[in-house]
């Protein structure tokens, strides 16, 4: 009898412990990048004691909602993003830093979020051909495939449901560059897809990110975009302010990632994922092993 009441408290102490640990939400989007970052950003509170459920595979739209509405509590976010999706920015600001501490004030003023330190990375949408079709036709820059379209050259392209939507998206870019591309040369498909796609000829032009792993591994080039069109769009956690203040913790805890994660191995850990087919939890794990970070 001793014996059980024993087992019995020791099993009461394990479960309230387990049960009263602070718990945090973590969400991400829908694409390889931010599923290696949420994993990151889940171990590493784990790591700190919290206990973590985690919401990947969302939209832009979707993972907002879901942290503003408390659905979730943190998960990364890009200052490009913000800047034209969220708080609706028309104008685009050339320096990375100056376009961060303009979101990072305009969000916690206007909506209560908090966004934590910048990482170096820029994961900018751009465009890309194969590494044949660049020689072919000499393609460096975008200016360089507007000529291209403008003479009659057909080109499929290939653009994913959001960026074919957003005010920076595929037809303002279009028309910065001067690019008289018809709708109907303009295939939406899941970014993901875009890759296949192009290494099959069923596009020749596809929305890439910059930081893609892919990219290597279709022997892709990235034009140039040479009248700067695209904003910026590095990283950072975002939470909202009340979870913040409850756990301020939160900013050390995550700190390292703003410091270690530039664009070459960011891309090179996308790559271990989409070319060499490793989960993205084991990628995150792996690199905050490496750096001492986790046991």
């Amino acid at each position: 009898m001793k014996k059980f009441l024993i087992l019995f408290v020791a099993a009461t102490l394990l479960f309230s412990i387990g049960f009263s640990a602070d718990r945090l939400s973590v969400g991400a989007k829908n694409f390889t990048e931010q599923y290696i970052v949420g994993s990151m950003i889940s171990q590493l509170l784990e790591a700190n004691g919290f206990r973590i459920s985690e919401d990947f595979g969302m939209s832009s739209f979707a993972v907002r909602t879901a942290l503003t509405t408390g659905q979730i509590d943190l998960y990364p976010d890009y200052t490009g993003t913000a800047w034209t999706a969220y708080l609706e920015q028309e104008s685009v600001v050339r320096d990375p830093i100056e376009l961060y501490n303009k979101v990072k004030t305009m969000d916690l003023e206007q909506n209560g979020i908090v966004w934590l330190d910048m990482f170096p990375f820029n994961n900018t949408y751009a465009l890309a051909v194969t590494n044949e079709t660049a020689k072919e036709y000499n393609l460096r820059t975008i200016d360089d495939l507007a000529e291209l379209v403008n003479s009659g050259k057909n080109l499929l392209m290939g653009i994913d449901f959001e960026f074919y939507e957003r005010n920076d998206g595929f037809f303002a870019m279009a028309e910065t560059y001067g690019m008289e591309v018809e709708k109907r040369d303009v295939k939406t498909m899941e970014i993901g897809m875009t890759y296949e796609a192009i290494s099959r000829d069923n596009i020749q032009v596809a929305m890439v990110f910059s930081t893609d792993g892919k990219l290597e591994k279709y022997n892709l080039t990235v034009l140039e975009d040479n009248k700067n069109f695209f904003p910026f769009y590095n990283l950072a956690v975002t939470l909202r302010e009340d979870v913040y203040e409850k756990y301020p913790e939160i900013a050390d805890i995550v700190k390292p990632l703003s410091h270690y994660l530039s664009d070459n191995i960011m891309r090179r850990l996308n790559y271990l994922v989409d070319a060499e087919g490793k989960e993205p939890d084991e990628v995150a794990q792996q690199f905050l092993q490496g750096l001492g970070l986790l046991d």
